[in-house]
């Protein structure tokens, strides 16, 4: 009967007529919902990106959080710091200016400036915006300038973004502290220092400077440079002309001695607690900014997932209406 209907041998796979009767044909045996496959995979890799993406939002969120209550204690710090830091180095500026018999080594300028020490402080973590980038491209363009005075640098370092940093670029690094933690002691920082102290009291560098971040307000923080060692005396202006002198008892030396190492010490700690407020308050501005851009993100992937569910239903109501006319 198939022989004579035409259909005998491998002949009847090929019979597109055969459809209905037997198989079908070579080019009907194709994997079928071959795009609606594509449109579902496609459909769930933008919902786990979805997820991962508000997975990314709530880190962003608690390290805002986290950031913005560890800003308010670092701002009360502060403020408690600066009163004492900003006497002492008036008292300071005035020794510097005063004709007092007692000449101290951090208030004598040296003849000639052949090499300098900087004491950078910087965070101990990343995720703060642009913060050491701003301290590091104010560091790197004065000890350019000094390079090409030929005055070598000598480094202090705090924090481990500045260590690293300095440390990829052959920097000399005398001395460094890192993690000193989000409330540091004026004795834990003092140790670093004194390596600088004591190289700038035997003549192996002829200036200190301090650098630091300064914080002006929650979305502003500048960098800072200022000269430690030795005082400027132009760093007060004298009120009504005079300059100021101070009675000593017992004895002048040894009190000059401790005021003047008091002022490294307070001077230091004031820095890196500013620093501190200015890293939290970068960290929280910076995480705001992410926990948004992720909401943005979010939304981009849901819209692009809505249309492609609706391609994906589009396409079955094509393909039911297609086999309906066929029929």
């Amino acid at each position: 009967f198939f022989q004579k209907m035409g259909f005998g041998g491998k002949k009847r796979y090929n019979a597109p007529h055969a459809i209905g009767i037997f198989v079908l044909p070579a080019h009907s045996r194709r994997r079928p919902r071959r795009r609606k496959e594509l449109v579902v995979s496609a459909a769930k890799e933008i919902r786990n990106k979805i997820k991962s993406v508000q997975n990314t939002q709530k880190i962003t969120k608690a390290m805002e959080m986290v950031a913005a209550s560890k800003m308010r204690r670092a701002q009360e710090r502060m403020r408690q710091a600066r009163p004492y830091a900003e006497k002492i180095r008036e008292v300071c500026a005035h020794l510097a200016r005063a004709n007092s018999e007692v000449r101290h080594p951090f208030l004598l300028p040296r003849a000639h400036t052949q090499s300098v020490g900087v004491i950078v402080v910087t965070t101990d973590k990343g995720l703060c915006g642009g913060l050491n980038a701003a301290i590091f491209r104010l560091i790197t363009a004065r000890l350019k300038e000094w390079d090409d005075q030929g005055k070598p640098a000598k480094l202090t370092i705090f924090g481990n973004k500045g260590a690293a940093f300095f440390s990829r670029f052959k920097a000399d690094i005398i001395s460094r502290d890192t993690a000193y933690g989000d409330n540091p002691s004026a004795a834990r920082l003092v140790g670093a220092v004194k390596v600088m102290l004591d190289a700038y009291r035997n003549g192996e560098v002829d200036e200190v400077h301090l650098a630091f971040s300064q914080f002006v307000n929650t979305v502003k923080q500048e960098p800072h440079m200022e000269q430690l060692l030795p005082i400027p005396p132009e760093s007060v202006r004298e009120k009504d002309g005079f300059s100021w002198d101070y009675l000593y008892e017992p004895e002048a030396p040894p009190i000059v001695d401790v005021l003047l190492t008091r002022y490294v010490e307070a001077v230091i700690y004031q820095s890196a607690v500013e620093n501190i407020a200015s890293e939290q308050a970068a960290r929280m501005v910076a995480m705001k900014a992410a926990s948004d851009n992720a909401g943005n993100l979010i939304d981009e992937l849901q819209l692009a997932y809505n249309k492609s569910r609706q391609a994906a239903i589009t396409q079955e109501i094509a393909e039911i209406v297609g086999g309906a006319a066929a029929v």
